[in-house]
């Protein structure tokens, strides 16, 4: 079990929590990580380069000219890939395939190695809940600038925040903050955990979190 500290919205320490070792105690695999992360974001690519073969393009059904006799090349079609808006050979197209498999176990122990080394670096601030009552952004800057100046060092970075409520007042809020995002315990993966350097976990998210992965 590793002890860590329970802030409220102010800041203030409210009380201990005892983390799983399993889960927030995972020894260091940078190769196990880039693997996840590769994995992840190839999943996530979608195809947007697409060109056409000469099957594709428009026109070209009459020869252009006949096959002898005019002193030219001879030549069937004018979407031959070597005339001037005829198709393209080897071009990339929109039938292509990126996703890569990652076993589930792999997945999930990358995703606790990243969760351990925000543990590590003490870049982990645990809340005990997190309520708007109102859509206002400037509140919700407050309580994670109170959480920043009482958790970390390192002031005005990235900072990810993972909540298991489904809050409209919470999401409206911290939707227009540039370094802060926002998500639902569902969402949680790995790309997020690395790309922000801060994690602020809900006492709620992290009991579900341990109550998932038991």
């Amino acid at each position: 079990m590793i002890k860590y500290q329970i802030l409220d919205k102010e800041g203030k320490v409210t009380g201990d929590y005892e983390l799983k070792a399993s889960i927030f105690g995972v020894d260091m695999n940078s190769a196990l990580i880039h693997q996840a992360v590769v994995a992840q974001q190839a999943n996530e690519r979608k195809v947007i380069a697409d060109t056409k073969d000469r099957s594709e393009v428009s026109g070209g059904g009459k020869k252009p000219w006949k096959q002898k006799g005019t002193g030219r090349a001879r030549v069937g079609s004018s979407r031959s890939p070597i005339w001037r808006g005829g198709g393209i050979v080897f071009g990339p197209t929109n039938d292509r395939n990126f996703k890569l498999d990652l076993n589930k176990k792999m997945g999930r122990k990358a995703m606790f190695i990243a969760l351990s080394d925000k543990v590590v670096s003490k870049n982990l601030a645990l809340l005990d809940k997190l309520e708007m009552a109102e859509f206002k952004t400037k509140e919700f800057i407050k309580v994670v600038e109170n959480i920043s100046k009482a958790a970390w060092e390192k002031k005005g970075k990235s900072t990810l925040i993972i909540n298991t409520a489904n809050s409209e007042q919470s999401k409206a809020s911290a939707r227009n903050l540039p370094n802060v995002k926002l998500i639902n315990l569902d969402n949680i993966n790995l790309v997020d955990l690395i790309q922000h350097e801060n994690l602020i976990l809900t006492i709620d998210a992290v009991k579900a979190l341990e109550a998932r992965y038991n």
